[in-house]
């Protein structure tokens, strides 16, 4: 059962389980056992609690299809315009076995202290307090400006069916309806996220068959087969175009770490997260690998259409393979999509973004008022400043190209706060892990445990930290590029000015292993004989099935 607990950092502000929020009254906050209340009313609007309330379905969604959005949808066509259908699949796969590696070091850890600050606060608790402030203001930066591109992303797309509303002016209506989605609450939110990403999950789903029926010739005016590898061929540019796609597979695999955001507010993460976490495998497998498998099937990497001007819905490589079969509402369709796509990107976005800036107050990383939350447990103050900040979007519809440059570059920047937070991920779990060895804690106390430890995690560390340098190579390439090189590499220097110069002013120290604190913030999970006997056979098989 979940219970109200407190971190020595005061980065654990969750409530109680929401299988019994029934029996609550509003605005009371239960403690373990549901036997005394305390009423939320008088409680410091700085120290109320998070709500426990994502069930283990949600959890299960977001993991299968949260990041399924435009950039797949779309940006896929750019990655097969790179790199091939062959060259294609080599990066997304190897960045897949990369991501793999995170998510089992980040569940094992989400699961044993599932907080709210996530791995922000686990780097202060396992590395340094300069680290934390450092990760924590870049992914909530790289949150930021993914949502306000969602912004920009939504205007564009909708513009497809009419063009009477300016674009500013959808800017505006879609930055009300988020706000106003993420102030109902963390239910609200997991719920919108569920049937948004069954909605894409059923889509892709439908795209494959008729993928396949138009491959073998049931629709559509040839048989296509591998053509399409064999003429032009399998690989657009040799090994340069795959490593091109290696930062695009990098961004769009960006969001799968948000499971660990999200384990804070589950109402029971030793199942929700575990099973989450194990289905990152199966949503790369399925639903990267398989459509970016599809397209390069279905269209060669020359076709004309995927980086030609107009509408997103036109170059999205999913429209040009059922308009090339001959079904004519096809762009409608995946324009629809789209648009159901960058809603749940958006949500999800201002979610993310909100939670990581309110542990950064409630921990004196950032100003103490981003740190109030109502008696709901929301945390409207970090919402309404994020969606603030997130109006840069409006600098796309600015007149003149100036304001335009700029907002493309900001997008960018974001691009290698993805890897720094992947490797940041993977090295706190093995200090994690040293630390559970220092100090003599056996490793059967873990509800789950990381595959391949410590190759994964050591493998994820090295790999992400190549990806970092790596990323902006082609501004070396002839000429050399100096604005290229600045949009690529400047957060590198950023992260080392916002790190030691925390660090100076609030002389924080690197954490010792065996003083790390691995007990603040755990969910102690015990079950009863007497739940044992009543789950009864089925239930025990399920949990061998399940782990």
């Amino acid at each position: 059962m979940g219970v109200a607990t407190a971190s020595t950092s005061g980065a654990d502000y969750n409530t109680t389980n929401p299988d019994n929020a029934s029996t609550h009254k509003p605005g009371k906050l239960s403690a373990e056992g549901g036997e005394s209340e305390i009423d939320l009313k008088e409680i410091s609007s700085y120290e109320r609690p998070l709500h426990r309330r994502l069930k283990s379905r949600h959890l299960q969604m977001i993991a299968i299809a949260g990041i399924i959005g435009p950039g797949l949808l779309v940006g896929s066509g750019n990655a097969l315009k790179l790199a091939g259908p062959g060259g294609v699949l080599i990066s997304f796969s190897l960045v897949g076995i990369i991501v793999y590696f995170v998510m089992q070091a980040l569940g094992e850890l989400a699961t044993l202290i599932p907080i709210s600050g996530s791995f922000t606060e686990y780097a202060s608790r396992f590395v340094d307090d300069a680290l934390s402030f450092t990760l924590g203001w870049g992914y909530w930066y790289l949150w930021v400006t993914v949502l306000s591109n969602e912004y920009n992303v939504i205007a564009v797309v909708i513009s497809y069916w009419t063009d009477v509303v300016p674009h500013w002016a959808w800017i505006m209506i879609f930055w009300v309806i988020f706000l106003s989605l993420s102030l109902l609450g963390v239910l609200a939110y997991g719920e919108v996220e569920f049937w948004l990403a069954l909605i894409k999950v059923l889509s892709i789903t439908v795209f494959f068959i008729l993928a396949i029926v138009i491959t073998t010739g049931g629709l559509g005016p040839e048989k296509i087969g591998f053509k399409y590898w064999s003429d032009p061929g399998a690989f657009a540019d040799g090994i340069n175009g795959v490593a091109k796609t290696f930062v695009i597979a990098g961004t769009l695999y960006a969001g799968t770490e948000m499971v660990g955001v999200t384990a804070g507010e589950a109402g029971d993460p030793k199942r929700a997260v575990p099973l989450a976490i194990k289905q990152v495998f199966w949503r790369i497998l399925i639903f990267y690998i398989g459509t970016l498998f599809f397209i390069g099937i279905l269209m060669p990497y020359n076709e004309p259409r995927l980086l030609a001007d107009g509408s997103r819905a036109a170059r999205s490589p999913l429209t040009i393979a059922l308009d090339h079969a001959g079904i004519a509402p096809a762009a409608h369709v995946i324009n629809a999509l789209i648009v159901i796509s960058v809603i749940s990107a958006g949500n999800s976005s201002l979610y993310v973004a909100s939670r990581t800036i309110l542990y950064m107050a409630r921990s004196n990383k950032a100003p103490k008022f981003l740190g109030k939350t109502d008696t709901r447990g929301v945390p409207w103050a970090a919402l309404i400043f994020t969606n603030i900040v997130a109006c840069i979007s409006f600098l796309s519809v600015a007149p003149g190209g100036g304001a335009g440059t700029l907002f493309e570059a900001l997008i960018t920047l974001s691009g290698m706060a993805t890897f720094m937070v992947w490797a940041g991920i993977c090295f706190m779990h093995i200090r994690f892990r040293r630390a559970m060895a220092v100090q003599g804690q056996d490793i059967s106390i873990l509800p789950f445990k990381a595959a391949f430890y410590p190759y994964g995690s050591y493998f994820g560390l090295g790999a992400n930290l190549f990806l970092i340098f790596f990323q902006g190579y082609t501004a070396f390439l002839n000429p050399f590029s100096a604005k290229d090189f600045v949009i690529n590499y400047i957060l590198l220097p950023v992260s080392v000015i916002l790190y030691f110069g925390y660090k100076i002013a609030f002389k924080t120290k690197w954490k010792r292993l065996d003083e790390i604190d691995l007990v603040s913030g755990r969910r102690e999970y015990k079950e009863t004989e007497e739940a044992v006997g009543r789950r009864g056979l089925l239930g025990k098989v399920k949990d061998i099935i399940i782990g």
